[in-house]
């Protein structure tokens, strides 16, 4: 890696588009060292990357990954996020995805396991039965069949293996935790982004758009949380064909009731597991208000309701009439198959 990118991140400068790819170009290629590596990551992280660096990152990393070919990405949704928000609430985005694909929506899923909280969106899949290293034609024939495939980020992204071990050891959060919701390998154009700090709201709604996204929020629970909160006002930054605007929006808003934090509370992959099945036998009510507000924003960017309101309402329809329970069986059973 060229000492004059490392140098240029030691006094906190921004780098080109050229001189970011090349850096990645080097770390994927084997050329990097270790050291080299950790320099990157801190330099990034400490000095926080810009939209430019991120759309350029977001692009080698698509460029890079293993593709699944689905015809139509523009009516694909996704709900990663970035994860590290340490609060350990239940896998949320993850059952969101269920919610969604109940309503007829394709579900794109990209995921991995668990880097800083207890139970990651593919060790939660895993708990609750499902295969998820699935290859790309199994991907697709299980969009078809169920309308939800997970794409797990090791087999898709290849790439990452080389800096998978640096950030492992440093811990830190950097610019890679933003390039995997951005990289989705089936080419979702309309996401759900659940960030870990309210500062990257704006500038990740504004790096989706420059990525070509028709319908995208970027979300952050004021409390802390990398997801829609029903204990506290959200951020948001909403991607449209107008544009991006930013704005806070209150359970109260979305027509829940403000809760107590300890009531979404997750644990281990087990206990997530065991929250879901409450959810969707009709025992848990926190829990539904906190799913079904979530589920409303991937259910809004596909244009299946008109307004956030309504697709709370069509998330707890979902829920109650067993719909997402049968889609969940019916994709544990498939992933097995494919």
């Amino acid at each position: 890696m060229r000492k004059d990118i490392i140098r240029k991140l030691s006094r906190f400068e921004d780098l080109t588009k050229s001189e970011l790819r090349s850096a990645l170009e080097d770390i994927v290629g084997g050329r990097a060292t270790e050291g080299q590596i950790g320099a990157f990551i801190m330099g990034m992280a400490m000095k926080g990357a810009c939209v430019e660096e991120i759309v350029a990152a977001a692009e080698k990393f698509r460029e890079w990954a293993t593709k699944v070919d689905y015809p139509y990405p523009e009516k694909l949704v996704d709900t990663c996020g970035t994860g590290g928000d340490k609060v350990d609430t239940f896998n949320v985005s993850t059952m969101s995805a269920f919610v969604v694909a109940s309503a007829g929506v394709k579900v794109a899923k990209h995921g991995n396991r668990a880097v800083s909280s207890k139970c990651g969106s593919a060790d939660f899949l895993e708990a609750l039965g499902v295969k998820v290293e699935i290859p790309p034609e199994g991907a697709l024939r299980l969009l078809e069949e169920t309308n939800l495939a997970f794409l797990f980020a090791p087999l898709y992204h290849p790439a990452m293996k080389n800096v998978a071990k640096v950030r492992r050891e440093l811990g830190v959060k950097s610019l890679f935790n933003l390039v995997g919701p951005l990289s989705n390998p089936a080419g979702a154009k309309r996401q759900v982004v659940g960030v870990y700090d309210a500062k990257l709201v704006e500038p990740l709604a504004q790096v989706l758009k420059d990525l070509g996204a028709l319908r995208a929020f970027v979300v952050h629970g004021l409390e802390g949380l990398d997801e829609v909160s029903v204990t506290a006002e959200t951020l948001v930054g909403e991607v449209s064909p107008e544009g991006v605007k930013t704005y806070k929006i209150s359970p109260e808003e979305l027509g829940v009731k403000r809760r107590p934090l300890r009531e979404i509370e997750g644990g281990d992959c087990t206990r997530n597991v065991q929250i879901f099945w409450e959810i969707l036998e009709g025992k848990n009510e926190a829990g539904e208000d906190f799913l079904a507000v979530n589920s409303a924003f991937a259910l809004y960017v596909a244009e299946k309701v008109s307004s956030l309101r309504e697709g709370v309402e069509l998330s707890k329809e979902l829920i109650r009439s067993g719909k997402v329970k049968q889609t969940v069986e019916k994709f544990v059973e498939l992933s097995h198959k494919v």
